[in-house]
């Protein structure tokens, strides 16, 4: 019996996500994805997705979403108590945990390692494809930007860029250690705890430069 449009399109989007991760977002040819994913038709990913970027924004939306909406909740924590503003640390801790809590998952692994190869596009974080929802992160970073350490704002925004890009780049490290036989040198609780102290002193380190 033939597959209906949803069983091809989430094997279809299935094998994108698995390649991407292991190949490279734009090295995994298209070809490949549809025949891995048991097309015999070669244009099933262009109907489906469009276009290579089109399954790409439906894989950063499938977690993308999820992740954002658990970023929300931690924020939301922070504003529990007006009188004590939510400081670097709270706010990046409620980045990186909803994070590290994909790990867990094969799936969630694949992201990270399809999510670090973006980082030509984090100075952009503003312009999300319309599917993905970065309301939470956006909020995180307008406010850490502000907290950031640097005479001018572009200093700052460079530190959170770099903030991003570093988070991103030690989740994917991370992702393929876990994916392999070798045991990591630090435990989940450690690994967050830690990453979150680098990237905390990332933005709040002293800057030598003037404005």
């Amino acid at each position: 019996m033939a597959r209906d449009g949803t069983e091809t399109r989430a094997a279809l989007l299935a094998e994108a996500e698995s390649q991407f991760a292991e190949i490279g977002i734009w090295q995994a040819p298209v070809g490949g994805i549809v025949r891995a994913a048991g097309q015999r038709n070669a244009s099933a990913l262009t109907y489906h997705f469009g276009s290579r970027d089109g399954v790409l924004d439906a894989i950063l939306a499938e977690h993308g979403n999820p992740i954002d909406a658990h970023r929300g909740r931690l924020i939301s924590a922070t504003h529990d108590d007006p009188d004590t503003p939510a400081d670097a640390r709270s706010l990046v801790s409620a980045l990186v945990r909803p994070m590290t809590a994909i790990l867990d998952n094969p799936r969630g692994r694949r992201y990270v390692r399809i999510v670090a190869q973006l980082s030509d596009r984090f100075p952009a974080w503003q312009d999300a494809p319309s599917s993905v929802d970065q309301t939470h992160l956006a909020e995180a970073l307008i406010r850490l930007e502000v907290l950031a350490n640097g005479a001018s704002a572009t200093i700052r925004n460079a530190r959170l860029v770099a903030m991003i890009r570093l988070m991103t780049s030690s989740l994917a490290a991370r992702a393929v250690v876990l994916d392999s036989p070798t045991t990591p040198a630090l435990d989940d609780p450690t690994y967050e705890a830690d990453l979150v102290d680098v990237l905390v002193g990332v933005l709040t380190a002293p800057s030598s430069l003037a404005a």
